[in-house]
């Protein structure tokens, strides 16, 4: 099998290519990816003289490109995206061209080369906020409450009406947050590790008491493999591991496993439209497909902890440019 993967530079996509790579000798992968800000080829540099790997510069909004990048693949994954929520709230347009448009054109050109497989990669923020004690489910409403999770829930749709009106084998997939190595600093637990590197404040927002459902990014990779080889078209499937954390706890949490002091929090005004819980029920994919998550958090969390202190480099050529910029202008502080 050989697998288009969009957007495979950056922290999901990359993780996810050396995961297949390394679990399933028989799959080749063809990366294509626009290398924006998130993106970075040295998240791959231990695969990337792989002869079963090729890296394709490019948009997914250029037609041609990936109509031609399709020519002997099965299956597409497209993690392509605008991630950010603050980023979205500042200029919602990239979103939309990115995670509308852009998806568009992969489901037209999957349409034209016959693509077996078509997944759409989605988070759970497309659901909003849900309250108490419940579980999002793949049939919970959605309620998107950012420029960022609105445009993956028009993805989401759209990629299934390719489904319902031309038959497309297409599968939507909608993970908690996810953690591990090689994530964008401006993401929130990078965000935390590295400050505390540097005996820097942890911008914490509001509260403090907003609750996420954490996964570790390898944990997510095998799920999608399992739904890619498994799963049934037209469906839609949650994935979580059910580590679930309010910002201020997993910022005191990471601060007592680095030995640092709760004097580095430091509470910043809140966010417009800031979901005030995510909680996934994967029943789901645990019950159909058989899979489960294996990673603990608190043995995911230390990994992680350790390799963003183990690779300063990497950091460093991250935390710079457009990087500091943006994280000055967000937080009015230098980095």
């Amino acid at each position: 099998m050989k697998i288009l993967v969009t957007g495979g530079a950056g922290f999901i996509g990359s993780n996810f290519i050396k995961y297949v790579l390394r679990e399933y000798q028989d799959i080749e992968i063809k990366n294509l990816d626009l290398l924006t800000y998130a993106g970075n080829l040295k998240n791959l540099i231990e695969i990337q003289n792989d002869p079963r790997y090729e890296f394709v510069k490019g948009d997914i909004n250029n037609f041609d490109l990936v109509d031609s990048s399709l020519k002997e693949c099965q299956s597409i994954i497209n993690f392509a995206a605008e991630s950010h929520v603050d980023r979205s709230i500042e200029n919602p347009n990239i979103f939309i061209t990115t995670n509308v448009l852009g998806t568009q054109t992969l489901l037209n050109c999957a349409m034209k080369n016959s693509i077996e497989r078509y997944i759409q990669i989605s988070t759970d923020e497309v659901y909003g906020s849900i309250e108490g004690k419940g579980l999002f489910t793949e049939s919970t409403i959605l309620s998107p409450s950012s420029p960022y999770s609105a445009s993956k829930a028009a993805a989401d749709l759209l990629t299934l009406s390719y489904h319902k009106t031309f038959n497309l084998p297409a599968i939507v997939t909608r993970c908690s947050n996810n953690y591990g190595p090689n994530q964008f600093p401006e993401k929130l637990m990078p965000l935390m590790i590295l400050n505390i590197i540097k005996d820097k404040k942890i911008p914490i927002y509001g509260d403090g008491l907003h609750v996420r459902d954490w996964i570790h990014v390898e944990d997510h990779c095998s799920a999608i493999m399992n739904i890619l080889l498994k799963g049934r078209v037209g469906n839609v499937y949650n994935i979580g591991a059910n580590n679930e954390f309010k910002n201020l706890e997993l910022a005191k949490l990471i601060l007592k496993i680095m030995n640092k002091s709760e004097n580095l929090i430091d509470f910043v005004p809140d966010r417009p439209g800031h979901d005030r819980r995510y909680a996934i029920d994967s029943s789901k994919i645990k019950n159909e497909l058989k899979w489960k998550p294996k990673i603990p958090f608190i043995e995911g969390l230390n990994q992680t902890i350790k390799w963003y202190q183990n690779n300063q480099d990497w950091i460093n050529e991250i935390i710079s440019g457009e990087y500091k910029e943006y994280y000055e202008r967000r937080y009015k502080t230098k980095i």
